[in-house]
């Protein structure tokens, strides 16, 4: 069993149980999977922080991360290793995928159509939500 935390797209989070990954994908294409703030069945899978303890250790004091914190770290990655394409995300994805770009990380904007269109291309995407800023 495995557990992810997920977002809706209305960045409600929460946590789902399932066999493996695999079953997740099954079950969120097969729009099983819902909010349970507002039933919204459009989800995805979010970075959330874990432990691995080794065997035979003592337990260390734990360092936890906030999830905004680690939503910040995930936005960081992202922006410093992906090439930004904006509104292009959909066409310039297509082309990388077919061969007709060359292949590298880049980051854009997609309607819910377009990511549609994506999956069933067989485009791999992770939605990544936009971190919260703070006002000092």
């Amino acid at each position: 069993m495995i557990a992810f935390d997920l977002i809706c797209s209305n960045g409600h989070i929460f946590e789902c149980w399932f066999k493996d990954s695999a079953s997740f994908e099954e079950q969120k294409s097969s729009d099983i999977i819902h909010c349970p703030f507002c039933n919204d069945h459009q989800v995805e899978k979010v970075f959330s922080p874990f432990a691995v303890k080794k065997n035979g250790e003592r337990e260390k004091e734990k360092t936890k991360m906030d999830p905004s914190q680690v939503m910040e770290m995930v936005q960081q990655y992202v922006e410093k290793h992906f090439e930004d394409v904006g509104a292009d995300f959909t066409s310039e994805a297509l082309k990388i995928h077919y061969g007709q770009s060359k292949k590298r990380n880049i980051k854009g904007t997609a309607t819910p159509h377009q990511e549609t269109l994506l999956r069933e291309e067989g485009v791999q995407f992770f939605k990544v939500p936009p971190a919260k800023r703070q006002l000092n």
